[in-house]
């Protein structure tokens, strides 16, 4: 009765385990979540200013071939 008990006793144990590794997964996911965001935001905002800066430039070129 002993090897039974201990082994209902094991899988009690790894309920708050598994709760607590699924805790973990689901903030490092968030965390990942926010971190993509995150550079996702800033490579918008880099491609966003490399863009206008490139437009500047071929507005400048179409006026000088336009004089």
């Amino acid at each position: 009765m002993e090897p039974g008990g201990g082994r209902k006793e094991k899988p009690k144990p790894k309920e708050p385990v598994s709760r607590l590794e699924k805790a973990k997964q689901k903030s490092a996911q968030q965390e990942l979540k926010q971190r993509q965001r995150a550079e996702i935001y800033a490579l918008n905002r880099v491609m966003t200013e490399l863009e206008q800066q490139q437009f500047d430039a071929f507005c400048k070129q179409m006026q000088a071939s336009g004089e």
